[in-house]
């Protein structure tokens, strides 16, 4: 008899264990969306480089050729006894195995006005909301003639941020120098880290490139800079330094996400604690991957909030809920790292794979082909391509809409 296997979240590590476990369980998809988001390129919506609905793709036809079933709705309560979880929809669905995979959420380490002062990167909700405060901005100041400021900060120096603000100056360099070469001008874009430098996980060669590339797009690098306290119109740090900030993108880093509270799971400081074997701790029958789950790697730290994670984590468990079916051990969980990567620009990259190097075009173009090969839907895939094709041949982006999302 095959076993029933609910699964709570349809991003990369959701979605990937519903397709591997969909041969030998019945399954349950829940999301609170009936899309996907493509997350590594939001960004791109944010500086209106791609249109909002080429990174979301709909679940449903995710699962179009599985007989994987999906429900809309997000879980209230796990019920260990009955082995259930209740939905938001008061939908109650019974399960013999339950994964989580609900992803994460914009963490503000507790620092003062973030939540209230900074946007945050997580959907495409707040993708558009950011490429609206900056368009908005932007035509506050072609209002002005005389040298009225506007500052742009995203804070947080990994692959998010870095790619954040190269994007955000190229908006500024090319299609708003077109639309207002003086608003244009007057527009400055910073990026801060809290660390010694851009990129950690990459090597410091990379990372220093990386910080002479965006300086080379006119963003302000500005590193060992601690946030304090995010104001309105400010960015205070610890040290007393300040810098204008008329808007604040927050991608400084992230949690799991705050629904996993009602499943009232054991955790491990912002994630589930699971075991080697993804198994939640004291609950053999749950699994938790992806962003939300503590799993370490061999150096004992947590392993990155990154799909590649999610998308192995998913494929793992897949195995495991088959092995437990055939009454075999369970294995504990290894990641392989096939290296980490960012765009910072027009043919500007980083790329380091096993101690393989890569910077500028070369490097640019690998980046291009692995996202597009990771986007979901042929209609995504070319609209994607054509919208790529567009900004690089034009310099334009045609996507400078102010579509406020309430």
């Amino acid at each position: 008899m095959r076993p029933k296997v609910v699964i709570l979240g349809a991003g990369f590590g959701g979605l990937t264990a519903a397709r591997a476990l969909d041969s030998i369980a019945d399954v349950t998809l829940v999301d609170r969306h009936n899309f996907q988001t493509f997350l590594p390129l939001l960004y791109q919506v944010s500086t209106a480089g791609l249109a909002a609905d080429h990174v979301a793709y709909p679940i449903r036809g995710a699962l179009r050729k599985t007989n994987v079933k999906f429900r809309m709705g997000s879980p209230i309560s796990v019920d260990h006894k009955s082995k259930s979880v209740k939905l938001d929809s008061s939908e109650v669905l019974d399960f013999d195995y339950l994964i989580v995979a609900l992803g994460s959420a914009t963490n503000d380490f507790g620092i003062k006005g973030v939540a209230e002062h900074s946007l945050g990167m997580k959907s495409v909700g707040e993708a558009l909301n950011i490429r609206s405060e900056i368009m908005r901005r932007f035509e506050d100041l072609c209002r002005f003639e005389d040298d009225t400021k506007f500052s742009i900060a995203v804070v947080g120096g990994g692959p998010t941020g870095v790619e954040m603000a190269g994007a955000i100056a190229e908006l500024k360099r090319g299609p708003l120098n077109s639309d207002n070469a003086h608003a244009a001008k007057n527009m400055s874009v910073y990026l801060v880290e809290a660390g010694p430098r851009l990129l950690p996980s990459l090597s410091e060669k990379l990372s220093a490139r990386t910080k002479k590339d965006l300086e080379k797009l006119g963003v302000t690098v500005l590193t060992q800079a601690a946030v304090a306290e995010v104001k309105p119109r400010q960015i205070l740090f610890s040290d007393g330094r300040s810098i204008p900030a008329e808007v604040t993108i927050w991608a400084a880093g992230v949690k799991g996400e705050p629904a996993m509270k009602a499943l009232a799971l054991p955790q491990d400081g912002i994630r589930i604690a699971v075991d080697k074997t993804l198994q939640v701790s004291n609950y053999p029958y749950i699994f938790a991957i992806g962003d939300i789950a503590g799993a370490k790697g061999k150096d004992g730290k947590y392993l990155p909030m990154v799909a590649p994670v999610a998308m192995q984590q998913a494929r793992f468990v897949a195995k495991q809920i088959a092995r437990l079916l055939k009454n075999e051990a369970l294995k504990d969980f290894s990641y392989l790292d096939k290296g980490s990567m960012a765009t910072i620009g027009r043919n500007k990259a980083v790329v380091e794979v096993k101690g393989l190097r890569l910077t500028g075009t070369i490097a640019w173009l690998a980046w291009l082909w692995l996202h597009l090969f990771y986007l979901l839907g042929g209609r995504n895939k070319i609209g994607t391509m054509a919208d790529w094709t567009w900004n690089y041949l034009t310099f334009d982006r045609g996507n400078r809409h102010i579509m406020d999302i309430s």
